[in-house]
């Protein structure tokens, strides 16, 4: 990180979570420049929100153009696995024009299996660099207990990850126990459900959901549509 420092310091993607906070270990042990920023998608944990406030003093958080319930209505649909738009729109905003520390590893996802140390991106021209692409989840916690390094509550009850609160990149059951946890983010996926109907049928788009909670059973694969 410190060869490739630039100019005007690293923009270091930070969220609150376990991978992030061992990235911004290194990056103030490397002595290396850069300013943290915590992107807000309106669908967070409460509990990631005040540990990053509470521990992470500088870090910037960037509230979005359109929260999460405006986004769904704006889109028509829920997210799903393939239509991710809720990413492209609330969690890989910011750091346009430069070096963006991530804290993706390979064994996130077999998607990320693909990725390199960096990657330019066309759009916003930035370069995302990936320190921790080769660690593990067992060399994570092993270097935050040997570190004494603060983390969020919610892993020790057992959430092995602090994303949006109902993710659909997470299986359903993860979904429901989210939903179980924090109903009003729940009651907030059902009002924007509703305005969503409400908005498809002014468009004459077809639609076999007729409440939000027929929305919310097919998100959570209970049918389908």
């Amino acid at each position: 990180m410190k060869i490739m420092e630039p100019p005007d310091g690293y923009y270091l993607a930070f969220s609150g979570g376990k991978d992030s906070v061992v990235l911004y270990d290194l990056a103030k042990s490397a002595g290396i420049k850069f300013d943290a920023h915590y992107n807000i998608t309106t669908a967070d944990p409460p509990e990631v929100i005040q540990f990053i406030r509470e521990k992470y003093l500088d870090v910037i958080h960037e509230r979005p153009v359109l929260t999460m319930w405006q986004l769904i209505e704006k889109k028509l649909m829920p997210p799903t696995r393939i239509i991710r738009y809720c990413c492209e729109y609330l969690k890989e905003r910011g750091g346009d024009g430069r070096a963006v520390l991530t804290g993706i590893k390979h064994t996130d996802s077999h998607a990320r299996r693909r990725s390199g140390f960096t990657r330019s991106c066309k759009k916003g021209g930035k370069v995302l660099v990936h320190p921790l692409l080769r660690w593990n989840d067992d060399e994570v916690w092993e270097y935050i207990k040997a570190r004494g390094i603060e983390y969020c509550r919610l892993y020790d009850e057992g959430f092995k990850r602090l994303g949006c609160v109902g993710c659909p990149m997470t299986r359903p059951a993860v979904q429901r126990r989210e939903f179980e946890r924090w109903p009003k983010i729940k009651a907030a996926y059902l009002r924007a459900f509703g305005r969503m109907l409400i908005e498809r049928k002014r468009k004459g788009k077809q639609t076999t959901w007729d409440t939000p909670e027929d929305v919310m059973a097919w998100w959570l694969g209970e049918h389908t549509a």
